[in-house]
């Protein structure tokens, strides 16, 4: 028979392959088989495998700030499933395994549904791994196998699932997933991230807590309410969507989870810079993750301890001080704070605090601030400026350009008309740059951003490493007042971009990982400088600029807590509504940044930046500078001193007598003679003009300012002389005709209660020097004509839309025309008849 056999497969060569490929499966199949099995954990080990990992987290001089395995079990302990409320079990199971009681340890479904939900939605929200196949991975296999990324590594854990779900109930499965998860925030169970983030016990969790909890372990860093709240939300819709979808809840029980407000806080445990300790253990997990779970790391940090301790003193210290009733009975309702220190190079965190009270519930202590996106107010005018004084750009700004600080609409990137108005809506007039960013005026620092473009600003803070500016579609000019978030440790980071002379530097917070064995598996290494972000020497200017305290006392006095009694360059930050204020400065060798507000956003009541956090970096920079010398900002090459009249910035003529020398990068200073002050010949008895007639005895000679349009109406409610006739050489003379009234882009309404007669609007020109007379033209017809200063028509509103449009006749009889201004006029609607907030008419 063998014979035959041997003879049919030699005339069927067909036979003969299937014969080979046949034994080649079964020995490939044999081979995958003993590849699988063989070292695949045995069960028993599950136990061993529930051990948290033991690791020390030091500050820079080797002092204890926390160990992450606590004796006595801590917050980290194991519960069972019994004191699981039923909502976090629901919540668990539909965001991870839908399938869970149903499917032995696999879920073929599961995973198909789970890659589709991903890809239809962009991101990873869905698990494609059972809660079994998770527990298998995590307890059973090392941390070698648990970062291979290989179908090997998905068998073996696929074997190991079926296997657990054959020895183990599902209960005592899903009893092991909860107990041994990492929820972030160095909470491994339900148990410790109910702790972690809430300051109860699991057994209290309600169903908005459960969603927010059962939505961490697939990205605990990504979805951390306390560092990441808007992530974090969006995170607990989803899951609560999820158990909608599967039953366990009624849409409207979600609707109303979502909408409950949660208090986050942690309960107490031994722990120093609880806020700092939190953001190194997230970075662990993602740099040595599975170093971590062997255990036994020793984590030397670049925290100061004495540093961290004398901010949370200051801290609490000052935040009680504003707490105190005033005389009207009242305190300011501010109860949280966050202080980042920094080396400008670099990076070392020296002291980071996120809020005066890790532990207390009150005031949503375990709230990192620090790390939060807030509202900078006018944090960030000093890089408008920066950016403006580039000196490659075709016309950059000097810190002796004069800006007007009167009332200006600008036009935003989506056509809307925008009018800042100064704290206090108090104006100056014209000003320069060094007093404008030192006082932190905010007409101009819109100008020059509007001079700039806001995205030269992004591009500039982006650069210098704050992440939150570039990401947001909406801002427009109102950012450098603040009309946008940022994170402080990110903005102090940016502040050394201006300390270290223009460059970057990335915050460090590890400088050294060993293991248990003592092997140094990280060691951070000092690198010079590369990333050159601003011309040194326009970092010097602003630098020179914040340090000025004579140019600062228009806005804060003579004695501010902005001097520490060192040369130090501070700028302080407040949002209109008082929900954000900030300080943040440097000397150069250490910047720092402090915020104060609230973590629920509450307003805070008449709380600055020169009242809540200076006085916070006041005390900060001088506690942790005692004892070292005082070190002066040393002014790079390739800068120039020119002397300037002090009002407009340019070179002074004889008519100018208040001067002051500023400095320049070679090629921006000034080169033409100032037209502010101008010499009139006045006739003494009249106090016009003097004329032909008047005798030489009667003519006086007196300096009158000579003011661009803009500034005449501030001028004249300053009281300042008016000149007695139109200068023969004015600043308006370079900017041409221009439309002053009414603001582009602005809706009007027509009132039902006034007669047409009374509904009119006022159309100002600013025009040049000669100017016989403007013509008005709305819509292409001619509506009124002005033959002199200020050049006023006054027009009727009529509904609709219009485009307003100046003619001016010049001395010489050319006509020149000004740039076209929209606006609209609509009638009056009822309030009960607009559309709600939000929502389109």
């Amino acid at each position: 028979m063998g014979n035959r056999l041997r003879q049919s497969i030699a005339r069927h060569p067909f036979l003969s392959l299937l014969a080979g490929l046949g034994l080649a499966l079964l020995i490939a199949a044999v081979a995958l088989i003993a590849i699988l099995f063989t070292g695949l954990p045995d069960l028993a080990t599950l136990e061993a495998g529930l051990a948290l990992p033991s690791t020390r987290i030091l500050d820079r001089q080797g002092r204890l700030l926390y160990e992450i395995v606590d004796p006595e079990g801590g917050r980290n302990r194991a519960v069972t499933l019994d004191r699981v409320p039923q909502d976090c079990i629901d919540a668990t199971i539909a965001t991870e395994d839908a399938n869970f009681y149903r499917h032995i340890g696999i879920d073929v479904a599961g995973i198909l549904r789970a890659l589709r939900i991903n890809l239809s939605g962009g991101e990873v929200i869905a698990g494609g791994s059972t809660i079994t196949q998770q527990v298998a991975r995590n307890l059973l296999l090392d941390p070698e196998q648990r970062a291979e990324r290989t179908l090997l590594r998905k068998l073996r854990e696929t074997i190991l699932a079926i296997r657990l779900t054959a020895s183990y109930s599902r209960d005592d499965i899903l009893m092991l997933y909860l107990n041994q998860t990492y929820y972030g925030n160095l909470a491994y169970g339900l148990e410790g991230a109910a702790q972690a983030y809430f300051g109860e016990s699991v057994e209290t969790l309600d169903l908005a807590q459960c969603a927010m909890l059962a939505g961490l372990p697939q990205a605990p860093a990504v979805y951390n309410p306390l560092e990441n709240p808007e992530a974090a939300k969006e995170r607990q819709k989803t899951v609560l969507r999820l158990m909608t979808e599967q039953g366990y809840i009624t849409a409207e029980e979600a609707r109303r989870a979502e909408n409950e407000p949660l208090q986050f806080a942690a309960a107490p445990f031994p722990i120093e810079a609880p806020h700092f300790v939190m953001a190194v253990w997230e970075e662990l997990t993602q740099r040595f993750p599975e170093a971590l779970y062997r255990g036994g790391l020793t984590v030397t940090t670049t925290l100061d301890l004495d540093w961290q301790r004398a901010a949370e003193r200051i801290a609490r210290r000052h935040l009680a001080r504003l707490n105190m009733p005033d005389e009207t009975g009242q305190g300011h309702n501010v109860n949280n704070a966050a202080l980042v220190a920094l080396d400008p190079y670099t990076g070392h965190v020296l002291a980071m605090l996120g809020s005066p009270d890790y532990f207390n519930e009150r005031i949503s202590g375990a709230y990192n601030a620090a790390l939060a996106p807030r509202q900078p107010g006018s944090a960030l005018k000093p890089f408008t400026y920066a950016a403006a004084f580039d000196p490659t750009l075709p016309d950059p700004w000097t810190a002796a350009t004069m800006v007007l600080d009167v009332e200006t609409p600008f036009v935003t990137r989506r056509l809307e008309s925008y009018t800042p108005a100064n704290f206090a809506l108090v104006e100056h007039g014209p000003v320069r740059v060094r007093e404008a960013l030192a006082s932190s005026y905010n007409i101009p620092a819109v100008a020059a951003l509007d001079h700039i473009g806001v995205d030269a600003l992004v591009r500039l803070l982006t650069r210098l490493g704050v992440t939150t500016l570039a990401a947001n579609p909406r801002i427009d000019l109102a950012v450098t007042l603040g009309g946008g978030e940022v994170r402080l440790l990110e903005l102090t980071a940016a502040y050394a971009g201006l300390a270290n002379g223009g460059y970057r530097i990335q915050p460090v917070l590890i400088m050294q990982v060993e293991d248990a064995a003592g092997k140094r598996l990280y060691t951070w290494e000092q690198r010079p400088l590369l990333d050159r972000v601003l011309d040194e020497r326009v970092a010097w200017l602003i630098t020179d600029i914040l340090s000025d305290n004579s140019a600062r006392i228009p806005a804060f006095g003579p004695a501010s807590v902005l001097q520490i009694g060192r040369p130090a360059a501070a700028k302080t930050g407040t949002t209109t509504d008082f929900r954000d204020n900030w300080t943040l400065g440097y000397t150069p060798n250490l910047v720092v940044g402090v915020w104060v507000g609230n973590a629920d956003n509450a307003p805070m009541r008449e709380v600055t930046g020169i009242s809540g956090a200076g006085p916070i970096w006041h005390d900060f920079m001088r506690e942790a500078l005692l004892g070292q010398p005082q070190l002066s900002f040393q002014r790079p090459d390739g800068l120039i001193q020119v002397e300037v009249c002090a009002l407009s910035g340019l070179l002074p003529t004889d008519a100018c007598t208040q001067r002051v020398r500023e400095w320049f990068i070679p090629g921006t200073e000034p080169t033409t003679y100032d037209t502010i002050h101008q010499v009139f010949t006045i006739d003494r008895r009249t106090g016009l003009l003097a004329g032909e007639s008047t005798p030489p005895e009667e003519r006086v000679e007196r300096v009158y300012l000579v003011l661009p349009q803009e500034a005449r109406d501030w001028a004249a409610r300053q009281g300042i002389p008016a000149p007695p006739a139109p200068a023969p050489s004015a600043p308006d003379e370079h900017l041409g005709l221009r439309l002053l009234e009414p603001d582009p882009y602005t809706t009007f309404r027509l009132s039902p209660t006034l007669p047409p007669e009374a509904q009119r609007l006022r159309l100002t020109a600013g025009v040049r020097p000669g100017t016989q007379r403007v013509t008005y033209i709305m819509d292409g017809v001619p509506v009124g004509t002005a033959s002199a200063a200020p050049w006023v028509v006054w027009w009727p509103l009529q509904l609709g839309q219009h485009e307003l449009v100046a003619e001016a006749v010049l001395a010489d009889g050319t006509i020149e025309r000004s740039e076209p201004i929209p606006f609209t006029v609509s009638a009056f609607v009822p309030a009960q008849e607009r559309p709600a907030s939000g929502q389109l008419p």
